[in-house]
């Protein structure tokens, strides 16, 4: 279960994150115009403004410092009232894709947070090829997504297509290729020794600390993390860039706490001991995080 300060956290880092966006838009045209629609004027787009600022900035402020489930589905609402609008508009103006891509994102975070009860199952089944399987179909829907249509609707947006020299593009197939080995690596040492798969939802039934996880306690999200930019090395692009960071620091202030305590309230001692003995990021280095 999510600590009401780890939710806290999350709200106050969403609220952040919501002002930063308005503020380029305010401030940077070129940034401005990546986010809009085909025909539709910015004064149609800043009436998005007021409603925003209340009821996702405002009032995730206030759920970051006050428990109220209440709170939390209104700013659900919110979201999902705004994710509709957008997907609408995209479908009538055929454009805007990032916007709706961003809104998407954006109720799915919430919805983690709201439902954060069921986000962590363990898998119904401990066959290795049942679980194979859905790894296999697991990281191909999410890699298809991360790895290729968010970085071709960012890019689309921010016209940053063809702008990297052939060295870098070379050396970031390679950095690619390795971090994905590392990745799969690491899902199949999850499906054989976790006897599950690496989602929350479908997690392991035993504790993993073998292969890659002997060195670093989360090594997909490091696989992650250096696919995202290598993608940005591929591309030459700024925005994929920024977007993986952004992600990596989700991952690390929000969701990292979050599957560790869930990890520690499944496993006990046995994981508060590997937590202690190793590190989070870097092989070799004794790992205080918590």
């Amino acid at each position: 279960m999510i600590r009401q300060e780890d939710k806290g956290t999350a709200y106050l880092f969403q609220a952040a994150l919501i002002l930063l966006w308005w503020t380029g838009l305010i401030l940077n045209e070129n940034f401005f115009s990546a986010f809009q629609f085909p025909g539709i004027s910015s004064t149609a787009f800043y009436s998005f403004f007021a409603p925003d600022l209340i009821l996702l900035v405002l009032l995730s402020i206030i759920r970051g410092y006050k428990t109220s489930k209440v709170i939390e589905y209104v700013i659900l609402g919110g979201f999902a009232y705004g994710t509709l609008m957008c997907l609408n508009l995209s479908v009538l103006s055929r454009g805007g894709f990032l916007p709706s891509t961003l809104m998407l994102l954006g109720a799915g975070f919430n919805l983690f947070l709201v439902f954060q009860k069921s986000s962590f199952r363990a898998s119904s089944s401990q066959s290795f090829g049942v679980n194979a399987l859905k790894t296999f179909v697991q990281i191909l829907c999410i890699w298809s997504i991360t790895l290729f249509v968010i970085p071709q609707v960012l890019m689309s947006a921010f016209n940053e297509h063809g702008m990297t020299s052939e060295l870098m593009k070379y050396v970031g197939l390679f950095m690619f290729v390795l971090a994905s080995g590392l990745g799969l690596i690491s899902a199949f040492v999850m499906v054989k020794k976790g006897k599950g798969t690496p989602l929350p939802v479908d997690q392991s039934n035993q504790l993993v600390i073998s292969g890659p996880y002997k060195y670093v306690r989360n090594p997909m999200a490091i696989s992650g993390l250096c696919q995202g930019v290598s993608v940005s090395i591929f591309f030459g692009s700024w925005s994929v860039l920024i977007y993986t960071l952004i992600g990596g620091l989700i991952w690390q202030t929000v969701v990292r706490p979050i599957e560790e305590r869930n990890m520690l309230n499944r496993f006990g001692e046995k994981y508060a001991e590997y937590r202690e003995s190793v590190s989070l990021w870097f092989p070799g280095l004794k790992a205080k995080n918590k």
